[in-house]
């Protein structure tokens, strides 16, 4: 089944990287795109109109998390993601598979599908291939995932890694097949998932694997989980040798500013990640000139906003000094303007990255933010 009211058209290339327009029923996402994380329908602190202003094109839900509560038939009760949040854009829904890792102390796995003990009161909840589409598509999202098993790599242990990895690979691909036959809504999209560990040739099988199931779009799972960052370009450079160029690519998880242009390098259209608000309730901001640890105390009296070249709402109208205050006596109201600028410091990156593209200068834009990569403001 192919969804009606999706399609993906490449609009420029410089090298493997590339820029395009994703369709989508709820609107076009202009691509390389980055995911604002509202993994229970909300981005933490920040306000859909907000989320608007600062460039978000698309979303991401997490389906565990909302079956667990408010649960699907509430939403779609409430008109689906869409008419429950009041964002009117795309959504994507993660099918619950990082759970394997996030909940791998409260989880039991077999064949059929996965067991959780919920943390919030110990209720025993499961997600099968066939469920979480069937959860997702009640959701309403524009792009639901395949339940995969995401495996966290172990290299200390390596005969046994060696077997489990491609045991982890071999049930997602068998997890595909019963996915796409599950599916039964054609006004939405569904993604297949590589996995295959640390394992090159494991990556390339997944990936040929899940072609031949026949999607509308393909994700790298299972990465940013420790490797290094060379492994993982290698990892996902043997992955998109599979994939076909005319299907939207997608990292799953990884948000920092060189791990997005190393994997837009290699020709990746998508992005998700908490990175942005993560680091932003803690402090953390991602800047032009390096990361700001906005909590040190030298910033006491600075009166220069976070980062000078930034357009968000925040450098516009908030000092160092007024910010290091709100994040050092936990007033949340720092925390959201920490978490803004670092979300528009993000969605601007990969603007800057469409026009590089665009122009043919997408390797000047690595180099610099590669050179920040280590610089501290």
């Amino acid at each position: 089944m192919k969804a009606s009211g999706f399609c993906f058209e490449v609009t420029a290339r410089d090298g493997a990287a590339r820029s395009g327009r994703l369709a989508t029923p709820h609107g076009v996402v202009e691509t390389p795109a980055f995911m604002c994380v509202a993994t229970y329908g909300a981005v933490r602190g920040v306000s859909m109109p907000v989320l608007e202003g600062l460039g978000a094109q698309i979303l991401l839900a997490n389906t565990y998390h909302l079956h667990e509560r408010p649960g699907e038939d509430t939403i779609a009760g409430l008109g689906g993601l869409h008419g429950f949040s009041g964002f009117g854009g795309p959504w994507l829904t993660d099918s619950g598979g990082y759970q394997v890792t996030s909940l791998a102390d409260r989880m039991q796995l077999d064949e059929d599908g996965i067991t959780f003990s919920s943390p919030l009161d110990g209720t025993r909840r499961s997600l099968t291939p066939e469920s979480a589409i069937a959860i997702q598509e009640k959701l309403g999202a524009d792009i639901a995932m395949v339940l995969d098993v995401c495996h966290r790599p172990r290299p200390d242990a390596k005969e046994s890694e060696s077997r489990r990895m491609r045991e982890a690979m071999e049930q997602t691909l068998r997890w595909a097949r019963r996915s796409a036959a599950a599916r039964s809504r054609p006004d939405q999209a569904v993604f297949g998932i590589v996995q295959g560990g640390l394992s090159a040739e494991l990556r390339r099988t997944s990936a040929a694997g899940t072609v031949d199931v026949g999607f509308d779009g393909y994700a790298h799972g299972g990465l940013g989980l420790g490797e290094p960052r060379s492994q993982r370009g290698e990892l996902i450079e043997a992955a998109q040798a599979a994939l076909p160029e005319e299907r939207p690519r997608y990292l799953m998880g990884l948000g920092h500013p060189i791990d997005l242009v190393d994997a837009v390098a290699a020709g990746v259209d998508l992005f998700d990640c908490v990175v942005p608000t993560r680091n932003g309730r803690h402090g953390v901001l991602f800047t032009s000139r390096g990361r700001l640890q906005a909590k040190s105390a030298r910033f006491r009296d600075d009166p220069r906003p976070p980062d000078p070249d930034c357009d968000c709402a925040t450098c516009s109208r908030v000092s160092r000094g007024y910010l290091r205050h709100l994040l050092s006596i936990g007033e949340s109201l720092g925390a959201q303007l920490a978490s803004v600028h670092n979300l528009r410091f993000t969605l601007r990156l990969l603007e800057r990255a469409r026009a590089a593209i665009a122009a043919g200068t997408f390797a000047a834009l690595r180099r610099e933010v590669a050179a920040l990569e280590d610089a501290r403001v």
